[in-house]
């Protein structure tokens, strides 16, 4: 049994026959994203596969697996862009497969890509199916492949792996497994800026347990111990390498214009667009998509989510939302927020089987076009 006030946790992982509905309507979802990906390229003479492969942080992530740590670039405004800003787990792979099999870098960040997408959708079935049952946990796995993002899912970046390894955190918090719980949040903190919202969740949850005891403490303590090493790790190890002490990686990111300023340049950026038309229809479809954000996480509170999910879940959109960064990047920054989807999911599986499978190819299949719409216009930034 668990300490937080969730069913009774399964003797291990769900299996994979149990998970299989959900991880076959993924590979489906993300075979047919592809595919529209693939003839939307061929239509525009252009490569569908370096689009997932080669372009914007993807060739950043193959330059650390390639050459490592120190490559910068510097703009006509002063702006030093230094691949120190991406952390390091995603490299690592690369480097670890590309040394290994004939695979070059960039196929094996999109090996890898596909592999954490799909331990990624069993993750999100596992938290889904152990707290609402198997039916919402299929769905969750599905809303989450149909996200008109959800292209990214399947391109060489790192919020696969990270949803991979935070997803699979936070089911070992609510089943109890302290020590994997720490060392998977530190794994997260070795992938992305916003591990710390897995550290944040781990914490949470080992420092409050439901009820105000928990048995196995020592286990426990061990796993708090091990939560925030990845991301302390690499944060000290950038201030080292750049002599700028604990603070060197934010100003790393700086060089990026990425900071945190509570919101204030993407209410300015959401406030332009009602300077013009039809850019106020653009504003008000951004208002509209953060009230949406929102409600679904105060959907979530009347819901009684475990305290790790909802730590989780709002450390990411804070992130996201109050990040000074590019304004384009915050639909896949939030990617990770899968427990969002929960009460949607909910609501999906509460519906008859073809009622829920019509919204489900329906959204499929929007997915699909806008993904080949977007790779292959602005795409991710």
């Amino acid at each position: 049994m668990t300490d937080l006030d969730t069913r009774v946790a399964p003797p291990g992982a769900p299996t994979t026959l149990r998970a299989a509905p959900a991880l076959l309507g993924y590979a489906a979802v993300r075979a047919l994203g592809l595919l529209a990906l693939a003839l939307w390229s061929a239509a525009r003479d252009t490569s569908a596969y370096r689009l997932l492969t080669a372009r914007w942080d993807a060739l950043w992530y193959v330059r650390v697996a390639e050459l490592g740590y120190g490559y910068e670039v510097r703009l006509p405004n002063g702006d030093v862009h230094s691949n120190l800003a991406f952390f390091p787990l995603l490299p690592w792979l690369e480097r670890l497969l590309h040394t290994t099999t004939p695979l070059s870098y960039a196929d094996a960040g999109f090996t890898v890509s596909l592999l954490a997408s799909l331990a990624a959708a069993w993750g999100i079935f596992a938290v889904a199916d152990l707290l609402y049952g198997r039916r919402a946990g299929v769905c969750a796995v599905l809303l989450w492949a149909v996200l008109p993002v959800g292209i990214v899912q399947s391109m060489a970046y790192s919020e696969s792996l990270f949803t991979a390894l935070a997803a699979w955190s936070l089911y070992a918090v609510l089943t109890g497994r302290w020590v994997t719980a720490g060392a998977l949040a530190a794994l997260c903190g070795l992938t992305r800026p916003v591990g710390l919202a897995v550290v944040a969740a781990v914490w949470a949850a080992g420092l409050f347990p439901r009820g105000g005891r928990a048995p196995g403490v020592a286990r426990r303590v061990v796993g708090l111990a091990l939560a925030p090493l990845g991301a302390a790790g690499y944060v000290l190890w950038v201030g080292h390498r750049t002599g700028r002490g604990p603070f060197g990686y934010l100003d790393v990111q700086a060089g990026w214009r990425n900071g945190f300023d509570g919101g204030r340049a993407f209410a300015g950026f959401v406030a332009d667009k009602f300077t013009s038309f039809p850019g106020a229809l653009a504003g008000l479809g951004l208002v509209a998509g953060v009230a949406a954000l929102l409600l679904l996480y105060v959907a979530g509170v009347r819901q009684r989510q475990p305290l790790a999910l909802l730590v989780y879940t709002g450390v990411v959109l804070a992130l996201a939302l109050c990040a000074s960064s590019y304004f384009g990047s915050k639909p896949r920054l939030l990617l990770p927020a899968f427990p969002l989807l929960f009460p949607l999911a909910r609501a999906l599986a509460r519906l008859r089987t073809r009622g829920a499978a019509l919204v489900a190819v329906g959204a499929a299949v929007a997915s699909a076009v806008y993904g080949a719409w977007w790779l292959n216009g602005s795409g991710p930034p």
